[in-house]
């Protein structure tokens, strides 16, 4: 894809994404297993997100993006709250026009914060299209430290959504 022009015409792909909390108020964090690139070239980090099917709601999407990357079924969590309206974010150029088919130009993402009723032996990252290498609990400020640099603001904007509920 080239040049700024062509990317402005695509749409952003709806999506979803999930702030899982402990009772504690720390969140749950996937380190990518597609080696997504972080700050300093580590491997990044992120919570559970993913498109929104055709014909699906929000909420549905988010609880069914949340079994398959974390197996934490709906059972499991209470739902809190969710973002006021969708936030997006552009891809960097070097990824325009490789991901999603290159049909989009970004994401518009609806969160939803939701907290972790079981126990951590619940969550099962070995999924048949498996996401994360490894989870942990992490503080909301740590996690912003190693999100890839072009989704930190929407991530920034979900912390900040939900601050009243973190540790």
């Amino acid at each position: 894809m080239s040049g700024e022009a062509s990317a402005e015409a695509l749409p952003y792909r709806p999506c979803v994404g999930v702030m899982l909390i402990d009772a504690r108020g720390l969140v749950f964090v996937g380190q990518r297993l597609d080696g997504g690139q972080a700050k300093g070239g580590g491997t990044a980090w992120q919570m559970p997100q993913g498109g929104i099917d055709e014909g699906e709601k929000p909420r549905e999407a988010a609880l069914r993006e949340l079994v398959e990357e974390t197996g934490v079924t709906a059972e499991l969590v209470e739902v809190l709250a969710k973002t006021d309206g969708w936030l997006t974010y552009d891809l960097p150029p070097e990824l325009l026009g490789k991901v999603w088919g290159g049909k989009y130009r970004g994401q518009k993402q609806k969160w939803f914060l939701m907290r972790f009723k079981g126990t951590d032996d619940q969550v099962k990252i070995e999924q048949p299209h498996q996401e994360f290498a490894r989870w942990q609990w992490m503080k909301a400020e740590a996690m912003l430290a190693e999100i890839v640099p072009f989704k930190r603001a929407v991530y920034e904007a979900v912390v900040q959504a939900f601050r009243t509920h973190l540790a």
